[in-house]
């Protein structure tokens, strides 16, 4: 039970922070540009993203039907392992501080330009939706891979809002000096293993229907008792991603390395 709690907390927290994160940063952004009158704007587009997550949830619940369906399930864990490995990647490239502040203030002098609330609404709605659609992703899949939506799993996600509470008047305070560069880092590194174990659940989920083999590796029983595959065919998979992450880390880290080539006169 502390496990799922843990889970569940954590995944709520990684993602409300991460909006809080961006709006907050925007909010400062604008302030310092002087315009403060897009504020309202700003956290109008925040809260109708909030609303616009939850109907999500909702939705998906409702269409889901509550039926247990092994193939379903097996496509949902996959999604939500998909999303976690993109966002682990686009912390993990934006963990450079300059990198972070180029991206928001580009987002936001393309919003300023066309002279409107209305776009500088959208851009943190999308912001913030995006962090709301992936949570009921990865809640969903969280309960569906852990025997459905226990106590222990609503009691994290209730103790993660209240923290996300207070941490939004904190965020404020302290926006322009949050050591992005750490955190990014971590979560990052927490997303890719949690979507390194899903892909195991996930496989686990299409060997159930008899879609792909199930062959125990000797030995790796005890795998089972981490939460984890102890099969060929899960541990090939997360193999597999594992050695496609390492390379295209190693890529973007030498990229990121080389000097800027001269402009030619």
């Amino acid at each position: 039970m502390l496990n799922v709690f843990v889970q569940s907390a954590t995944i709520l927290l990684r993602e409300g922070l991460e909006a809080m994160l961006v709006i907050t940063a925007l909010a400062a952004y604008l302030t310092k540009v002087g315009a403060q009158d897009r504020l309202k704007a700003l956290y109008t587009g925040a809260a109708l993203a909030v609303a616009a997550s939850l109907a999500a949830a909702w939705l998906f619940q409702i269409l889901n039907s509550g039926e247990h369906n092994d193939i379903l399930e097996g496509v949902v864990i996959l999604a939500a392992a998909a999303l976690m490995l993109y966002v682990s990647g686009w912390l993990m490239v934006r963990q450079d501080p300059r990198a972070w502040q180029g991206y928001l203030a580009t987002k936001a002098n393309d919003a300023l330009a066309k002279r409107t609330g209305f776009a500088m609404a959208t851009l943190a709605f999308l912001a913030v939706f995006r962090e709301g659609a992936e949570t009921v992703l990865f809640i969903y899949a969280l309960a569906k891979t852990s025997g459905g939506w226990s106590l222990a799993l609503i009691s994290g996600l209730v103790a993660a809002a209240v923290v996300l509470v207070l941490l939004f008047y904190f965020i404020n305070l302290v926006a322009r000096w949050v050591p992005l560069r750490p955190l990014f880092v971590v979560t990052s590194a927490f997303l890719f293993l949690m979507a390194v174990k899903m892909l195991g659940e996930a496989v686990q989920e299409f060997q159930e229907q008899q879609l792909l083999s199930y062959d125990l590796v000797s030995g790796a029983e005890w795998l089972q008792a981490l939460g984890f595959n102890p099969t060929v065919e899960a541990l090939a998979t997360q193999g597999i991603v594992i050695v496609l992450a390492a390379i295209s880390f190693a890529i973007w880290y030498r990229n990121m390395k080389r000097p800027p080539v001269a402009a030619a006169e």
